[in-house]
This record gives structure tokens, C-alpha cells and sequence, in this order.
């Protein structure tokens, strides 16, 4: 065992043991059955995790008061319990994600004029950085483009479990994704890298972490956002991309694409106003299906400075 895993409390290290050998249980024993089986039992499992996970539950309402203070209490419950089905149901899905693959000319609806949009920036031959949001399926979306022929890499946050990281590597890897390691040595020059090789670099936006950020409107509060994807785009001419996998029904998506223009200038006012456009895509794509995004995340939990 590393020093660095000894700093961690033994309960914690249990709990985290005991969740990754759940998950590798899981996903052998879901690997086996039919996928549209798995994704009804998913939504099903999801469903009760509502009523069985106190915590998540409650910072689903408390996220959900905050984007909709108009609704009442009882929409946002069956928002909050559609929201557990759906992220039930996506994991049923990632975890047969080889029969999805396999049908994915069925299933992954990729229009031909959100294609051409991509085949347009690529062209430009200067990279995509490509953001979406925790909506519909994230991973769904990036594997679809790769496995479209399209290169791409990710960049991914490592779990707190060795175990689990490994698996999600060998996960994306499958797809044809290369995962980049945030904060992992060299990762910012191979980010640089895969844009100056004209590829896809695919990041997520729209969560609170512990990353360089800015502060710009969502849902009318402001909120602590990741910088990266503005950054990269503003110092290599990159064009910056919004894309989702939206689901339309039980294993089935659409992906939708579009470009952002960049802004005039540049500095922090254009970082600012690249990454304040980026997100007021992904808002109005949460508002189109808002059980689609993940509420369990405490999104405005980091005050304005």
C-alpha cells in the first residue's frame, strides 16, 4: 500500500473497496444479459436508489429548487425520481455497451447535418475542443465519434479506486477513446498535442470541481466553471464545439453538434464569455429534458468570489 493510500481513514478506504467490487460485480453480471433487459432493470435499480439514497436525494431537490424556484415541491420530486431512472437506466445500457455498439446504426441516430458541422471544423485543421455537459449519455456521444472513425481523446477525472479507474480506461478504450488523466504528468502538453494532430478533444463543463475555473450564469446564479476547454481553444485557434447524446428512447439517442464562435479579443474578458456561451448551451440543452442531467451534483456549492 502507497503512503498516500495510508493518509486515507480505513472506513473510508473500506466503503471505497466495497463500492468498486460492486460496480466490477455489476457490470460481469449485467454484461450477460440482453440490452434492453439490462436498461429496464437499470431504470428499475435507479428508481429505488431515490428512495434508498437519502443524501443524493436530497441534494437532487435542493439543486432542482435552485433552477426551477418556480415550480412546486411535487414537480420536482418526479423530476428528481425520473432523473435517478434515467441515470439507472444509462448505466444498465454502458454496461452491455458492446451489444449497443454492435447496433449502434439502429440505435445512435447521428444526423447528417450535425456530422457535416464536425467534418466542417475538422477541416479547419486546427483540433475541436468538443464540450458537453453530465446530459443524456456523455459517454454514449464520445463513443459513437470514435468509433465513427473520428480521432478523439478524452479528458477524464481518476476515481478514488484504482480498480474502478482501470476499468473505466479499458472502457473507453474499447470505444477507440484515449483518456487523458487530468493532472496526471504531461497531460496539459498531450491536450496540446491532440489539437495541433487535428483531433477531437472531448471535456465536460459543468460540474463544481477543484479545477482553474471562472465564474459565469447558470440558471441565473453564477456558478464555479471549469476554464480548460476556453483556454485551449482561445490559444490554439481550436474550434470550440458543443455536442450531446440525447436520449429518445429505452437504449436509443440523438446526438446533436454545433459550433461556437469564438470571441472578439482575448485575455480573461474572452475566457469569461467563451465559457459563459459554452454554458448557456448545456443550460438550454438541460432544458429541453431536465430529467436528462445529473441533479445529484451540488453545482452552486462554491460561492462567487
Amino acid at each position: 500500500m502507497t503512503a498516500a493510500a495510508t493518509t486515507v481513514p480505513f472506513p473510508k478506504r473500506a466503503r471505497r473497496y466495497v463500492r468498486s467490487q460492486v460496480v466490477r460485480a455489476l457490470v460481469w453480471l449485467f454484461a450477460f444479459a440482453p440490452l434492453r433487459l439490462a436498461s429496464e432493470v437499470g431504470a428499475v435499480l435507479g428508481g429505488l436508489a431515490y428512495f434508498l439514497v437519502g443524501g443524493e436525494r436530497r441534494k437532487a431537490l435542493e439543486s432542482l429548487g435552485i433552477a426551477y424556484p418556480k415550480k412546486t415541491a411535487a414537480e420536482r420530486v418526479a423530476l428528481a425520481k425520473a432523473c435517478f431512472r434515467h441515470l439507472g437506466r444509462a448505466a444498465g445500457e454502458m454496461v452491455c455497451v458492446r451489444q449497443l455498439d454492435a447496433r449502434r446504426a439502429e440505435l445512435v441516430e447521428w444526423p447528417a447535418e450535425d456530422r457535416a458541422r464536425m467534418d466542417r471544423a475538422l477541416a479547419k485543421g486546427k483540433g475541436v475542443v468538443f464540450v458537453t455537459g453530465h446530459f443524456g449519455n456523455w459517454e454514449v456521444l464520445a463513443r459513437h465519434v470514435a468509433l465513427e472513425g473520428y480521432p478523439a481523446a478524452v479528458i477524464g477525472k481518476e476515481t478514488s479506486d484504482a480498480r474502478t479507474t482501470a476499468l473505466v480506461e479499458r472502457f473507453r478504450n474499447d470505444g477507440k477513446l484515449r483518456v487523458i488523466w487530468r493532472g496526471a504528468a504531461g497531460a496539459a502538453k498531450d491536450m496540446l498535442r491532440t489539437l495541433r494532430g487535428n483531433a477531437i478533444l472531448g471535456l465536460l463543463i459543468d460540474q463544481d470541481t477543484k479545477v482553474q475555473s471562472v465564474w459565469v450564469p447558470f440558471f441565473g446564479r453564477l456558478a464555479k466553471t471549469p476554464r480548460a476547454a476556453a483556454d485551449l481553444a482561445l490559444r490554439t485557434g481550436a474550434v470550440p464545439m458543443l455536442g450531446f447524446a440525447t436520449r429518445v428512447g429505452p437504449c436509443r439517442y440523438r446526438i446533436s453538434m454545433h459550433d461556437v464562435a469564438l470571441p472578439e479579443g482575448d485575455g480573461e474578458d474572452a475566457v469569461v464569455a467563451l465559457t459563459a456561451a459554452l454554458t448557456a448551451g448545456i443550460e438550454a440543452q438541460i432544458r429541453s429534458a431536465p430529467e436528462q442531467w445529473v441533479w445529484l451534483h451540488r453545482r452552486w456549492r462554491s460561492p462567487p468570489p
